[in-house]
This record gives C-alpha cells, sequence and structure tokens, in this order.
C-alpha cells in the first residue's frame, strides 16, 4: 500500500465475534396441518423456500459523484468503478511526485519550483477521489492551496518552529503525548491518506517516512496507560488512524478498552474527506463495538461536502459514533465570513457538529497560511447570532510550547453600572442584566 508497512510487524490477530450457523428449514417442516373437517381440506400452494445467501442482498455501494467520475474517466480511464471505490486502490494511486502532480494540475512556475525543492520535506501525497476536487487550472483554488507546495513552506519566520506545540517534549513513551491530566493523545501511525500543507506533525513524515507504528511501540503506550488510572480518555490520531487495516485498529481499540478506567475513546481523522471509500459497512460494524467512542473529522471548505462524503458521515453517525469537526484557519482557503458559514451549514447537514476553529499552528514556512487572530474572531461574530448555535465552533489557539488549546473570544461583558451587568449581543445593542452586588462591596 505505497509502502505504508514498511516498518510494521505482522497485524495483531482479530477480536471480532464470532459466527453461529443456523440450520435452514427445509419446505417440509411447514407441511400444512389437517383441518377440523379433512373432507372439506382446501388446497393450499406449496411454499418454495429457498437457502438465504449474502448474494441475496445487494452490497452496499459508495455512490460515485458526476466529478469523481468524470476525473476517473479522463485520468485513470483503466480503473473500473470498483477498483475507484476501494479505498486501497486509492491509496496504492495516490498523486505523489511532481509528474504524477503535473498529469492533473497546470503547475504554475512557484508551485514547480517548490515541488523541485522538497526533498525530504513533507511528501506531496493526494488520493485520486480528492484530486478530484482540485481546479487544475486555477491556483488560488482552495483546497489546491492545501495540497500543493509553495515556496514559502522552505521560509522559516521568528517565532516558528518543526514541533511548536512541544509535543515531543510530553511524551512518557514514544508516541504518547500527556499533556492534559485525564486525556492522552495516542500517535498510532504517521501515515495519512492525503497530507496537508500545513501539517502540525510534518516532522515526523518528513524525516522518517510512510509507516504503522509495530505492536511492541504500541504496547509500551497502552502499558502506560493503564498504569495511569487518571487517564480516562484516549485520542488515536498520528498519521490517520483509519488508515489502518480494519483488523489493526480493532486490536488497539480492544486493548484500550479493557482498561478499565479508560472511559471513551476518540479518533481524530481527514479520511472520510480525503478517502470517503475507507468508510464502509464492515469498519462502521467494527467501530460501534467500542461505544462509548467519538470521532473528530477535518474539514477545510465547502467543496469537501461531496455526496461520497455526506455517504460517509451518515454511516459513521448511523454507527452511534458522535462527529464533530476541527478546521484550521487558513489564508485564502477558509478566511471569511460567508465560506466558513457556507462549511458550517453543510457540516450540519451530514451530522457533523463544527467543534473547533483552529488558529493556524506556527510550524516551520507557515507563515503564508497564518491569518491574524482578529480574522478568526470576526468570523466567529459572523456565525455567532446569524445562524444556531450548534454552527458555531470554537475558536481556539493551541499555545505554542505546550500550553493546550486557550479559547479565544471577544469579551461580550462591556462592564457593570451598580447593579447591572453590561452586555453587548450579535448586532453590537447593549443590554442589562440584575446582578446586585454582594452586600458590603
Amino acid at each position: 500500500m505505497d509502502g505504508q508497512l514498511l516498518g510494521s510487524d505482522a497485524e495483531p490477530p482479530s477480536s471480532r465475534h464470532g459466527t453461529i450457523t443456523l440450520p435452514v428449514l427445509e419446505p417440509q417442516d411447514f407441511s400444512p396441518r389437517p383441518t377440523v373437517e379433512p373432507a372439506r381440506r382446501i388446497r393450499r400452494p406449496r411454499i418454495r423456500l429457498t437457502r438465504l445467501t449474502r448474494r441475496s442482498f445487494p452490497r452496499p455501494t459508495h455512490r460515485i459523484s458526476a466529478p469523481s467520475e468524470a476525473f476517473r474517466a479522463s485520468h485513470f480511464p483503466d480503473a473500473s468503478a470498483t477498483e475507484w471505490n476501494d479505498w486501497r486502490w486509492q491509496l496504492r494511486n495516490r498523486i505523489r511526485d511532481l509528474t504524477g502532480l503535473a498529469r492533473i494540475v497546470r503547475l504554475t512556475d512557484p508551485e514547480l519550483a517548490a515541488m523541485q525543492q522538497l526533498g525530504d520535506r513533507l511528501p506531496v501525497g493526494i488520493t485520486p477521489y480528492y484530486a478530484s476536487r482540485i481546479d487544475p487550472e486555477d491556483p488560488q483554488d482552495a483546497l489546491r492551496k492545501t495540497m500543493v507546495p509553495l515556496p514559502g513552506e522552505f521560509v522559516r519566520t521568528p517565532g516558528e518552529a518543526d514541533d511548536p506545540l512541544a509535543e515531543d517534549s510530553h511524551m512518557p513513551v514514544p508516541g504518547l503525548v500527556h499533556r492534559y491530566p485525564d486525556r492522552v493523545l495516542f500517535l498510532v501511525t504517521n501515515f495519512c491518506a492525503t497530507y496537508c500543507r500545513y501539517c502540525t506533525r510534518a516532522r515526523m513524515v518528513g524525516q522518517t517516512g510512510e509507516y504503522h507504528f509495530n505492536t511492541a511501540q504500541y504496547q509500551q503506550a497502552i502499558d502506560y496507560i493503564a498504569a495511569n488510572p487518571q487517564i480516562r480518555d484516549v485520542l488515536l490520531s498520528g498519521g490517520d488512524p483509519l488508515t489502518m487495516m480494519d483488523e489493526r485498529l480493532e486490536w488497539l481499540l480492544g486493548q484500550l478498552r479493557a482498561i478499565r478506567h479508560v472511559e471513551f475513546l476518540r479518533i481524530g481523522t481527514k479520511v472520510p474527506v480525503v478517502l470517503p471509500q475507507r468508510i464502509t459497512p464492515e469498519l462502521c460494524r467494527m467501530l460501534r463495538r467500542y461505544h462509548p467512542l467519538w470521532m473528530s473529522l477535518h474539514f477545510m471548505h465547502p467543496h469537501e461536502l461531496t455526496p461520497e462524503v455526506a455517504q460517509a458521515c451518515e454511516r459513521l453517525a448511523d454507527a452511534g459514533i458522535p462527529l464533530g469537526s476541527q478546521t484550521v484557519l487558513t489564508q485564502g482557503v477558509n478566511d471569511d465570513v460567508e465560506t466558513m458559514k457556507k462549511l458550517v451549514h453543510g457540516l450540519l447537514k451530514v451530522r457533523v457538529r463544527p467543534y473547533y476553529l483552529y488558529q493556524c499552528d506556527p510550524i516551520s514556512g507557515s507563515r503564508h497560511f497564518r491569518t491574524p487572530v482578529e480574522k478568526g474572531l470576526e468570523i466567529i461574530a459572523g456565525l455567532r447570532g446569524f445562524t444556531t448555535g450548534y454552527g458555531v465552533p470554537t475558536f481556539v489557539i493551541d499555545a505554542p510550547g505546550g500550553g493546550g488549546k486557550i479559547p479565544v473570544v471577544a469579551d461580550p461583558v462591556v462592564g457593570r453600572d451598580g447593579d447591572d451587568v453590561l452586555l453587548r449581543n450579535y448586532e453590537g445593542k447593549a443590554f442589562r442584566y440584575p446582578d446586585p452586588l454582594p452586600a458590603g462591596v
């Protein structure tokens, strides 16, 4: 699968439940009994029963939207619809190099120069499905900006760092970040289906290649979690956990669910957005065995909300998994109110709750992606009160140096006038709320 298992050991044994074979009753077991008056017996038609097999019912299929079908016909004419809908085929045929990228996008001189300069930095990796969403002619296309390198990636400005959130310094064992008292971030792979150019963990992929960690590495993290009863919440991330085979992911979930003080599990992923074919009925049936299980999906722009993605989100939601979105505020991609409003409205329609809007982390070479913090406040102000509260994410800065997520809000409390608190609403109007001061104050 494009080298993604390099460095991995064999898949762990599956913890799938066994199956029970039930006998099939033959027609003679349903012979009609005699009536009270045999002479007037009614002749009934014989009932023919057939053995039911999996083939008796149509297998669930993945949707293929018109843009995807046109892209497949144009760029992958030898691929059948079945192959296109196979997530493994999608991974094997990712756009990975200059030749592949130039075949689907008319590269500008800066894009061409950046591709030639990449070296061992964060590689390019775009699934054919996600490539079908990119405008090949417009260098200002929002999704293209997040996928195709630019020379700005090689310019490191003050305040930037390869590991700006100090994750490596908060790892008690390899691959496990323990920053908050009751939660840990479990990095289970450094492989992603598609690489975002603003990736906080570009250092992991660029310097170590693409592979899933092996069971010995996993066990160190699992043992640490088991030995620390204050840990009640485990977030699986990476890389992207949903790029792993069902058996490997289920083994991990089973090991964590067996730890009594772990109350719930979370998965952080962009796979439903860039590789919706991965969200199979089999995967969803497996995931639902490990509730309470939550999932954070990485959405960036309303153009990502396709029929394929809607189906993937519907399957996850139908499996009982609460879905939240995490969006990185990015210059020229989603840094205006109307774009963000279309995104959050579209997310709610596919049963995804907008959760976080992140200020872009100051990773090395990210200056061309980052917006002023005031831009995030402006967007939240343009959403709050103008759309449902379910559609307003929390704007946060993940504090450099390991300070954790800090909400950034425009303070609606204007001040106090005697026994009244003065408030300002979304329209900028002032209101009073009675809040008498304690006696003697």
